[in-house]
């Protein structure tokens, strides 16, 4: 499918100038015009009829694309972004994306359409450029807990010190064996943890204990977590504590525990590097990093409103915000 900047490589023009031309928004000289159409019927590209027209006004809705809602710390960032753009006269349109790259494309194209004013997204990292092109046309585009494209606006928890902080503290309970459950490194939360984890470890001399199941699972679930911590556990018997990259996997390994009669936090100490509200209602209440995803989500929020709202002809500033995580201690560690 082609995109505007399909047509600007075509044409030898910015996309900003095709986009101007297209929806005739400011002047764009004759030849210049005659030129860029021409490419566009070339390239069989199609403006969408609604985008151009509602694109004049505002629809005063936020679409959010996220990869889930249950018992995840999106619910909570979810919650955040509507409780803010509830506040401010906005409302909502949610897209489950599954983590699937395609899944989340045709999520991002329908919302392109112009039913939204602005998106907030946590990305799978497979579509940058249609990304891109979307904050292009005029819709901007904030990444919430996972930050992917530099070029567009974040919010996100420090996620290395989520780990290494973490790695440090079961350390000083007498930890020497542990073991970690991550995700897919191909999303940058997951690679800032493991990051943190191996440099926590290797300063220390420990051995890095690392486990990763087949491709095709899922990984932000309560199964990926229980059979990470089943390989763990088979192949390190004598390990002394699991680290989950979020609560939902130290969720599932707390059941392997239990399962084999091993006692947490007495043989085996487990612990979450990115908690939210859910590790607190557990039976076995469980130790984590937290990071403020409610206020997290209130700033994206905020952000969002801030590019949509910004007079015509000016550029929103792009920023980049981090949020510190805390330690919370608690049954499991």
């Amino acid at each position: 499918m082609p995109t505007l900047k399909d047509v600007a490589q075509l044409a030898n023009v910015d996309v900003s100038t095709v986009s101007r031309a297209l929806n005739n928004t400011a002047h764009v000289h004759p030849a210049t015009k005659a030129r860029i159409l021409k490419a566009a019927k070339e390239l069989g590209y199609r403006p969408n009829p609604i985008a151009q027209g509602l694109r004049r006004g505002r629809q005063h809705t936020i679409g959010m694309v996220l990869p889930r809602l249950q018992l995840t710390i999106f619910a909570e960032i979810a919650q955040g972004v509507e409780e803010e753009a509830q506040r401010l006269g906005y409302s909502i349109i949610y897209a489950n994306s599954g983590d699937d790259p395609k899944r989340e494309a045709e999520s991002l194209n329908r919302m392109r359409s112009g039913f939204v004013d602005a998106i907030i997204i946590a990305g799978t990292g497979k579509n940058g450029r249609l990304l891109r092109d979307i904050q292009t046309e005029g819709t901007p585009v904030v990444q919430v807990v996972r930050m992917q494209e530099q070029s567009l606006s974040s919010v996100v928890a420090d996620y290395y010190a989520c780990s290494y902080e973490a790695i440090h503290y079961l350390m000083e309970q007498g930890c020497t064996k542990i073991g970690l459950i991550n995700s897919p490194r191909s999303i940058s939360p997951y690679k800032r943890r493991y990051d943190g984890y191996r440099d926590a470890v290797r300063e220390h001399g420990l051995e890095s204990i690392y486990v990763t199941p087949s491709s095709n699972m899922e990984p932000n679930n309560y199964e990926y977590g229980y059979r990470c911590a089943t390989r763990l556990l088979d192949e390190h018997p004598d390990l002394d504590a699991i680290a989950a990259a979020v609560d939902i996997q130290g969720l599932g390994a707390l059941r392997v525990l239990h399962e084999r009669g091993i006692r947490c936090p007495d043989e085996v100490r487990v612990m979450s590097l990115t908690g939210h509200s859910i590790g607190r209602m557990l039976e076995t209440t469980m130790t984590s990093m937290e990071v403020p995803a409610l206020e997290m989500g209130q700033k994206a929020a905020r952000m969002a409103i801030e590019a949509i709202e910004t007079p015509e002809g000016n550029n929103a500033a792009r920023q980049h915000l981090v949020f510190s995580p805390t330690l919370v201690v608690r049954d499991s560690a």
